[in-house]
């Protein structure tokens, strides 16, 4: 017999899984920010930005793009830009291609921060995230997150570029 819903309307398995998630969802960008702002005085959303501007060939994007890339709005990028520009890690520039359009472009130095901050970083997810698990269970777990992202925002997730 198939596993009946509970008052909240997801079955008591669904709830288990919804459960687990939900404490992920709160814990680990705890977990994450702990660490980059002790290391690094950075956000983890900062460095996810400053990441996917150094994964460029020129170390450039529109800002239009970068929000879309990090799943947020303009409006939130433009204040972390605005914080990471005060560091003087990446700087806006009117996009010669398209004057209507602000480039983000990572600095040299917002390039030394990358390089100097991301090693601390991937070992933390590493412990906390790819430890945890089987090489399966990690294939298994991006393609359910995908899944559930793209489900949310009806947009594919941003993978790095490959080299």
């Amino acid at each position: 017999m198939p596993d009946e819903p509970t008052a909240a309307g997801l079955s008591t398995e669904e709830l288990e899984v919804w459960a687990a998630l939900a404490t992920v969802l709160e814990r680990l960008p705890t977990a994450l920010d702990a660490q980059l702002q002790r290391d690094s005085g950075l956000t983890h959303f900062e460095h996810g930005v400053l990441f996917a501007l150094d994964c460029e060939p020129d170390r450039t994007l529109r800002m239009s793009v970068l929000a879309a890339a990090a799943s947020c709005t303009l409006s939130r990028l433009s204040r972390a830009v605005t914080r990471l520009e005060q560091k003087g890690w990446v700087r806006r520039v009117v996009d010669p291609a398209d004057g209507r359009f602000t480039l983000a472009v990572l600095t040299d130095s917002g390039h030394e921060q990358v390089e100097a901050s991301t090693p601390a970083h991937q070992a933390l997810v590493r412990r906390v995230v790819f430890d945890a698990l089987t090489p399966a269970q990690a294939r298994q777990l991006g393609v359910a997150a995908r899944r559930i992202a793209e489900a949310v925002s009806g947009t594919p997730v941003w993978t790095p570029p490959v080299g």
